[in-house]
């Protein structure tokens, strides 16, 4: 029998709330590095046939230029879509305890939000949906939807 081999995928697409503004921090090399929690909601019937609704909270960690433009224009309570792979880190604390964290490594976050005031003087009609679409490098695109 021939072997087969597993395919390498490791991928996420997840549309949420922000819980709290995203934090900012550097590395050692001064590569920036944001961190935030969305909520992510999901309605289903239970076992009466009635809608309920569950929450899902999952952290994302986003870097370089991508973290930077989530400081700028992130806060709590923005709508986000966010494009990217899990990954898993062990924390240790002073008692000699660990725990792993299980979160998305962000490679493209859409933000979903209302245009800002200040688009308006640009001609932007600001009752439209902006979807600021930014990746990795840093590359930003926008459009603007009804």
């Amino acid at each position: 029998m021939a072997c087969l081999k597993m395919p390498e995928i490791n991928c996420v697409l997840i549309a949420g709330n922000l819980t709290k503004d995203p934090t900012l921090r550097k590395t050692a090399n001064g590569i920036p590095v944001a961190n935030f929690c969305i909520a992510s909601n999901r309605k289903y019937r239970d076992a009466n046939n009635q809608w309920s609704e569950d929450v899902c909270y999952v952290g994302v960690v986003a870097w370089s230029k991508l973290a930077e433009s989530c400081m700028e224009k992130l806060h709590r309570g923005n709508a986000v879509l966010v494009d990217g792979e899990l990954q898993s880190r062990t924390l240790h604390n002073e008692d000699g305890f660990s725990r792993t964290v299980v979160e998305i490594k962000a490679h493209r976050i859409q933000f979903l939000n209302k245009l800002d005031i200040g688009m308006e003087n640009e001609g932007v009609d600001i009752e439209k949906m902006n979807i600021l679409e930014c990746n990795e490098s840093g590359v930003e695109t926008i459009a603007v939807s009804e």
